[in-house]
């Protein structure tokens, strides 16, 4: 089963591709970022999204793609900005007819740690350790790309559900 991990930004998504293999193993196959420039206008900014996942879709064809669910207490503006990112993200997906799902942080953490309340650095250090990487990818958003592949690698089988009932997601 192929996998692919979206950590959803504005400035910088985060992406992660990855394998299961035989029930358990996790292999990384690409893991990178799309960057939009500050200055840019959003509607571009948007559009250059939407076009890179697009071609990522194409490339890599997941069986599925695990996206955050946004959280923010802070800055509604953003907040605002970063879900019509995540918006044009998952139409991307739904085009390609690839079933989305869905995470919150802390499901993200529980899953790659084991402790909903683990800090950044741990979280990092564990994908680090389950995909078996040199180092821990940069920027911050890729190696959270790839904790959202791994949650969904470990979930209950989704996709798997969704086929058996024929329904698309």
């Amino acid at each position: 089963m192929r996998i692919m991990g979206i950590d959803p930004g504005i400035a910088i998504v985060g992406y992660g591709i990855l394998d299961k293999q035989g029930g358990t193993r996790l292999v990384d196959v690409d893991y990178g970022s799309i960057q939009t420039p500050a200055g840019m206008p959003v509607p571009a900014r948007l559009k250059e999204i939407y076009d890179a996942c697009t071609l990522l879709f194409s490339k890599y064809r997941p069986d599925v793609v695990a996206i955050e669910k946004l959280y923010f207490n802070r800055n509604v503006t953003t907040a605002f900005t970063v879900g019509q990112a995540r918006g044009v993200m998952m139409l991307a997906a739904e085009e390609a007819g690839i079933p989305i799902t869905e995470y919150t942080p802390l499901q993200v953490k529980m899953a790659v740690v084991g402790y909903g309340k683990a800090d950044k650095k741990q979280v990092q250090e564990m994908v680090k350790l389950l995909l078996h990487l040199p180092s821990v990818p940069k920027p911050d958003d890729v190696a959270d790309a790839l904790a959202i592949a791994i949650c969904e690698a470990h979930s209950s089988g989704t996709v798997q559900k969704y086929k058996k009932w024929g329904l698309k997601r």
